[in-house]
């Protein structure tokens, strides 16, 4: 018999398939925090249309009943650098698990809470997975896959705040409709559960990077390119709650438009976003700058216009598209400046950043809230068109002023600053 018979394999047992490609697993790793991110912007805003059904069931008004939100994005404010420094020496993977575990734990407790107390407290474990998975999450896509796909794979993990926002209004709406307002809570308990499932089989290993000291964060503040970022981002996001917080008002006492006419209109705000987020996905890697820059001067165009066309229907709805298109982009945009200005990593950047949005939400939206008691709806959107155009104006000349070196990372995808980076 011939030598080359011993070639031919000896059984025709099936080999085992062979595991999935890195790439695919870095996709599917990606998919994995996008759906976190999705499952915890639902469930922070979720209980914005119950409030009346919460403050209800568990005998509070409505006004304190709001606290479960605000109470959210105080400790998300907390949380972010906190996480970063506590668990800064943990594998991500096992970070950002044990910060969806967090979420569904939340979820649980909350849709089972005897007393208004104890949904507080509950909604206080949400806003520490909120801080710490914005921190840690939103900047990870760069290590899933390669440099060339990162900021495309960084818009899809945003991606799933503006789907959430979109989704959160009506669910939380219908919810109160047809069902006890804890069923929210349990809708947004499942998710987050099966953004745990998917990220436990998905996940690599990833380990720390370095550590994170409080001095780290604190010496962000001297780093001119993060000074532009977090000013930038506390203009934006303070104008942008300033007004948006209000639109329901003023689409129904100065547009007058109908229940059906405010829906849709809020409907299409939260789908031109979820455009936005992708369209910056596709033009950051050109120019961080000029995305940032331009959507900030949009958002402020618009939101000033807005009462100059309230007597025309189409007119407005052409606005709050416009509006949302350019808030859409905005968080991604800012968020990948925050991303490259750390000397000490991406984490740290983004900590400082989620402080700073949450605490420029906050303020934006008492602001708002004062303005409109004292002098008005319309007042407040161009107070709130101010602020984005002086935010925008900072944000440019001052953003414009870095090195070529500098200049040149504007190119550079979502991730950790490279070693000697400024």
């Amino acid at each position: 018999m011939s030598d080359r018979t011993t070639s031919v394999p000896a059984t025709t047992e099936r080999e085992p398939a062979p595991p999935p490609s890195p790439a695919r697993r870095g996709r599917l790793g990606v998919a994995s925090v996008a759906l976190g991110s999705f499952a915890i912007v639902l469930s922070e805003f979720l209980p914005v249309g119950l409030l009346p059904a919460i403050a209800s069931g568990l005998d509070v008004p409505v006004g304190t009943a709001g606290l479960v939100v605000v109470v959210t994005g105080l400790l998300a404010a907390v949380a972010a650098p906190a996480v970063t420094v506590a668990a800064s020496g943990l594998d991500r993977r096992v970070v950002l698990t044990g910060l969806g575990a967090l979420l569904v734990v939340s979820d649980v407790l909350a849709a089972l809470a005897p007393t208004f107390p104890l949904l507080l407290l509950d909604r206080v474990l949400l806003g520490i997975s909120l801080g710490g998975f914005w921190a840690i999450g939103a900047g990870i896509a760069g290590r899933l896959v390669p440099p060339a796909d990162t900021i495309r794979a960084t818009a899809l993990i945003t991606g799933g705040i503006s789907v959430a926002t979109v989704v959160s209004l009506p669910l939380g709406a219908a919810v109160s409709a047809f069902a006890s307002w804890r069923l929210a809570f349990v809708i947004g308990g499942a998710v987050g559960l099966a953004a745990l499932v998917l990220q436990l089989i998905a996940l690599p290993g990833l380990p720390a990077a370095h550590r994170v000291r409080v001095s780290a964060l604190g010496a962000l503040f001297r780093v001119p390119r993060a000074r532009v970022g977090l000013l930038g981002a506390a203009f934006a996001f303070a104008a942008q709650f300033a007004a948006s917080t209000y639109v329901t008002p003023f689409l129904q006492d100065r547009a007058g438009v109908g229940p059906g006419t405010v829906t849709f209109a809020l409907l299409v705000f939260g789908l031109a976003g979820i455009a936005g987020n992708f369209a910056a996905g596709a033009t950051l890697g050109r120019s961080v700058l000029g995305t940032a820059g331009t959507a900030q001067v949009v958002l402020a165009a618009t939101v000033v216009l807005l009462p100059l066309l309230a007597h025309s229907t189409v007119g407005v709805l052409v606005l709050v598209v416009v509006w949302g298109f350019a808030w859409g982009a905005l968080p991604l945009a800012m968020q990948t400046w925050m991303s490259t200005a750390s000397p000490a990593g991406a984490e740290t950047g983004l900590a400082l950043f989620v402080t700073t949005i949450q605490l420029a939400i906050a303020a934006g939206s008492v602001l708002g809230g004062l303005v409109v008691t004292s002098a008005g709806l319309d007042t407040d959107f161009r107070l709130a068109g101010a602020i984005a155009f002086a935010g925008a104006l900072v944000f440019v000349v001052l953003g414009s002023r870095r090195t070529a070196h500098a200049a040149a990372q504007d190119l550079s995808p979502v991730g950790p600053t490279p070693p000697g980076a400024p």
